[in-house]
């Protein structure tokens, strides 16, 4: 079977080196099980969703993602740009929409983008990669290639803000929506009933506001464990990372004692597929996911 092909931005924080490389090898690992090659667009550069909207100006941010949308026009032309990063999405995705609906605009950016040697021509679709699971794989498709199923394995599926507005998973609901968690349950995991699934993790404010956004992370943690969940699962980088970090904050300073492991679908989904907790990138978590490598290993 000839494999899906999509041209693959990674962004900054899943880089290798990088906060959330081990999200990026359990994307590999889950594609390639799945016939999917992510082919790496040449060059990339940061979507600026970090920093786009810090008096920039709307027209130096839209143009950050469209030289990555150029680039994939130019190289991988015809292929989608996916991305893992709800925050990179959202950024492309933004792009593609703003520039299509304005001839002006998009002229513009080619303009700038004239400097570096390219033209876009805005033919490209931008997607998470739960797009392409739920889409183009299906939850039929995510079973198949399952040889360690999860067993009695419970999550809370957390999809957090971003992977869940302005746009979504087609036919989702934003107030609850079920996609996490039957992508998760195909490969034998149970889903608990959990009422944060898109509550704001205060990613936003971890510096400037620090107790908002630990009192954001309590409820999210506190919710699982009132929910029997073994561990939370998401689709977001900022969002794991806020999660698994701050626990250890909240416990000092609350008297709290957390310790609930945050991994990624994919992290689940690889080790379903028969992979390693090294495949899975589970070397890479603060708390250690005890359940999921117990599987891993057998």
């Amino acid at each position: 079977m000839s494999k899906k092909q999509y041209a693959f931005y990674p962004g900054c924080s899943s880089q290798k080196g990088a906060s959330a490389a081990n999200y990026t090898t359990s994307i590999g690992m889950m594609c390639d099980k799945l016939d999917i090659q992510l082919n790496e667009i040449p060059d990339w550069n940061c979507c600026g969703a970090s920093i786009g909207y810090a008096e920039g100006g709307e027209l130096p941010r839209l143009v950050l993602s469209a030289r990555n949308l150029a680039l994939a026009e130019q190289n991988l032309g015809g292929q989608d740009v996916v991305s893992g990063c709800p925050a990179c999405w959202l950024a492309t995705r933004e792009s593609v929409e703003r520039l299509h609906e304005s001839q002006s605009l998009l002229a513009e950016a080619n303009e700038a983008l004239k400097e570096a040697g390219l033209v876009l021509k805005n033919e490209t679709k931008a997607r998470h990669m739960v797009e392409v699971l739920v889409e183009d794989i299906g939850f039929e498709g995510l079973k198949k290639p399952v040889v360690k199923p999860l067993g009695d394995l419970k999550f809370a599926g957390y999809v957090g803000c971003q992977t869940n507005r302005p746009f979504g998973i087609a036919g989702e609901s934003f107030e609850n929506p079920v996609y996490l968690d039957k992508m998760v349950e195909a490969v034998g995991a149970e889903a608990v009933k959990y009422d944060q699934k898109v509550t704001c993790c205060g990613g936003a404010l971890a510096f400037s506001e620090p107790d908002k956004s630990q009192k954001q992370i309590r409820d999210i943690v506190e919710s699982a464990y009132d929910h029997g969940a073994d561990m939370i699962v998401t689709p977001c980088q900022l969002c794991q990372a806020n999660v698994e970090i701050y626990q250890s904050e909240i416990n000092k300073k609350q008297g709290t004692k957390f310790n609930m492991p945050v991994v990624y679908y994919s992290q689940l989904l690889t080790v379903a597929y028969g992979g390693s907790a090294k495949d899975a990138g589970l070397d890479g978590q603060l708390i250690r996911a005890d359940k999921l490598e117990q599987i891993a290993s057998k």
